[in-house]
């Protein structure tokens, strides 16, 4: 694996995750986008369709060959087992791809956006650090709704699942606080930024 300084990015949905991993890719920052890969592994195509197919059956597939999202979410929502088998499927496969990114990352550290970094708990061993984008959580809900229109209670429901506020506090050795503006998010990307590229430098260079 790389020697790269590794950022673990995370926070609840609605949070401003993504405009917090934007402003680092701004820097020129490379950024293993989890997210990203699993959609990529369950596109038409992808490396993780047999296997979703032989534990879900062939209604998990949509019409286009890729995962069918839509059935694949509700059942996941309604049985924690599903969850879990859908998970093991899954997280070794993102996990794979994101080390092979981490490992050809040009850049004097990487930053791994990671959702589920405090509920799967894989993530905080292979980071050196955990960053977590913060609001409170009817901000969240707010956010989300004006952005993707969804209800409340589905809103609710995605935030119940997810880690709580207080427990991706508890796992962070840095916070972004994203309460305010977005000048104001970028900011503390920004001083976080100089902070990790001090940290990244080899320790010769530190004690020149």
């Amino acid at each position: 694996m790389s020697g790269a300084l590794k950022i673990g990015l995370t926070g609840g949905i609605g949070s401003g995750k993504s405009a917090a991993a934007a402003r680092f890719r701004h820097h020129g920052i490379v950024i293993v986008d989890t997210d990203a890969i699993a959609r990529r592994l369950t596109a038409p195509g992808g490396a993780a369709l047999p296997a979703v197919r032989g534990a879900f059956g062939a209604t998990a597939i949509a019409a286009d060959g890729g995962l069918d999202r839509a059935r694949i979410r509700a059942l996941v929502f309604a049985e924690p087992d599903a969850r879990a088998r859908l998970e093991a499927i899954l997280h070794p496969l993102i996990e794979a791809e994101s080390l092979r990114q981490c490992e050809s990352a040009a850049s004097p550290y990487v930053v791994v956006d990671v959702p589920l970094l405090v509920e799967t708990g894989r993530w905080r061993a292979r980071c050196d650090r955990v960053c977590v984008v913060d609001c409170p959580v009817e901000m969240q809900i707010d956010r989300v709704a004006e952005r993707n229109g969804h209800s409340r209670a589905e809103i609710e429901a995605i935030v119940a699942a997810q880690a709580s506020r207080a427990e991706r506090l508890a796992v962070a050795d840095d916070v972004l606080d994203n309460t305010s503006t977005l000048a104001a998010l970028h900011a503390q990307v920004d001083a976080l930024h100089a902070r990790y590229l001090e940290l990244a430098m080899p320790s010769a260079s530190k004690s020149a």
